[in-house]
């Protein structure tokens, strides 16, 4: 009995994990890379679950101790993804500490990037302009207007859901 509650995983646990899974689906729509021109590229992808972990984290923030719980399960979620996928592509057990801190200290920046950058909205300028030099690092960025107005979508759809829906690891994504 006490054995079982030791080992059933908490629900922001499983919370973190389905919104996750959500993240992942998102960020591999088709239509992001199709019709937003986002580099289907290793880097490319990055960007595009760390755009979209970020989205989510910013909704979650300020919202109380079970929030603050989700979101640290969801970050926490993906960065043993991120580690899974490097040993998947074959990086070696030594390597895998050093690429983990290169890409944790890239997924920090992000999110203080983006954070500012949405302090500055309605202008959505600095916006475009991270997009650019992120996502759009490898390209010309023509096509970053249409994901600035994807990304201010998805983030007003996301602050007019229910908070107790993505408590509950249900999220609704702006169809691109």
């Amino acid at each position: 009995m006490l054995l079982d509650r030791l080992l059933r995983p908490r629900p922001a646990l499983a919370v973190g994990r389905a919104l996750y899974a959500r993240v992942v689906d998102q960020s591999r729509g088709r239509a992001l890379y199709a019709e937003l021109g986002v580099p289907d590229t290793v880097e490319g992808r990055f960007e595009a679950y760390s755009l979209h972990l970020v989205l989510l984290l910013d909704r979650l923030r300020g919202h109380g101790e079970l929030a603050t719980e989700v979101s640290q399960s969801l970050f926490d979620t993906f960065v043993t993804s991120l580690d899974h996928a490097l040993r998947e592509m074959g990086v070696g057990d030594l390597a895998v500490g050093r690429k983990m801190r290169k890409l944790g200290e890239a997924l920090y920046g992000r999110g203080k990037s983006y954070d500012a950058a949405f302090v500055n909205l309605p202008d959505a300028g600095p916006l475009q302009a991270l997009l650019t030099r992120t996502i759009y690092a490898e390209t010309d960025g023509a096509a970053a207007p249409g994901l600035v107005a994807y990304v201010l979508a998805t983030r007003d759809a996301l602050a007019a859901q229910p908070l107790e829906r993505l408590l509950a690891g249900e999220v609704d994504w702006t169809p691109t």
